[in-house]
């Protein structure tokens, strides 16, 4: 069994300590971290179709993954109640016992499906925010920065260099993940690659309204209908120059349209982030939140420190 084997071997064992799931999977710095003795941490993201079963079997087999105030008061259904109304759909915990490296380990939801339809649509918002010119690595950072973009916890709670770390630890990872989205691109004209010095593709882009009306169109629905309560529908001229239906967004230009988008990313961002970050702190007990927030501050103050 050769190191790859064994390593998902090994993450799949943490799945024999909790009720059965339809989803799985692990990601993170650690996973592809170019500095391996750095942390031991592995983030995990589980998925069940019944929330509120999977708690009440979980409770019998880790009363402790709880807060303990949570598991007298109410139990499973306290605990979905607060991840459904108050947070984002999400039950957070930080610090599962579990030392073990995103991988994915089950899927019986056809969640790599919707995977991909979201790797295209990082790939259309980050253009959208990109200049004509620019680097693969600045492609990158900029898809990378989205998932930050108007998070509370970057306010005081996150190193400042993240998305440059996490970019530059796991360059391959990018390229793999996105490379079949740059090909279809570079085939519809939208985008143009040249090489560097260091192997690194530079890369222009079309930035006509076409092009840019395309783009949007890749965008998640919620993004869009946050952008269309901004700027209203209008009938648009599609790419084979017929009028749309009505159902596009228009606008006259592309600063407007990325202006638009990134408004919409922020607040989107910022108001799940926030109520997950109050989720957290209630379901997990207020000492772990206290470890996990000073925990984050500290790698926070020193990213702002260090010259």
């Amino acid at each position: 069994m050769d190191n790859k084997d064994t390593t998902h071997s090994h993450l799949l064992s943490f799945l024999n300590a909790i009720p059965p799931v339809e989803f799985c999977c692990v990601y993170g710095s650690t996973l592809h971290s170019t500095d391996p003795g750095k942390s031991t941490m592995v983030d995990y993201i589980l998925g069940v179709s019944d929330p509120l079963q999977w708690h009440s079997e979980n409770l019998k087999m880790n009363a402790d993954h709880y807060a303990s105030w949570m598991v007298l008061l109410g139990g499973a259904k306290l605990i979905t109640n607060v991840a459904d109304k108050l947070g984002v759909g999400v039950h957070f915990n930080p610090y599962v016992t579990w030392n073990n490296k995103v991988n994915m380990l089950v899927d019986n939801l056809d969640i790599e499906t919707i995977n991909s339809v979201n790797l295209r649509a990082a790939v259309s918002a980050a253009l959208l925010l990109l200049p004509p010119k620019f680097t693969e690595e600045d492609l990158y950072a900029k898809i990378c920065s989205l998932s930050y973009m108007g998070d509370v916890r970057m306010l005081f709670a996150e190193d400042r260099n993240k998305v440059k770390k996490i970019v530059q630890g796991q360059f391959d990872l990018f390229q793999s993940m996105y490379k079949p989205f740059l090909e279809e691109y570079e085939g519809k004209d939208f985008l143009r690659f040249s090489s560097s010095k260091n192997q690194l593709a530079n890369i222009s882009q079309d930035c006509g309204l076409p092009v840019t009306h395309s783009h949007i169109s890749f965008l998640p629905p919620t993004v869009r209908s946050q952008m269309g309560m901004k700027i209203g529908k209008k009938k648009v001229i599609s790419e084979s120059g017929k009028v749309g239906n009505g159902n596009e967004l228009g606008f006259g230009s592309r600063e407007e349209a990325a202006k638009c988008m990134q408004k919409a990313l922020r607040r989107t961002v910022m108001v799940s982030s926030a109520r997950q970050a109050v989720s957290g702190v209630l379901t997990v007990g207020g000492v772990k939140a206290a470890r996990y927030l000073t925990s984050k501050m500290c790698k926070a103050w020193r990213s702002w420190t260090r010259t």
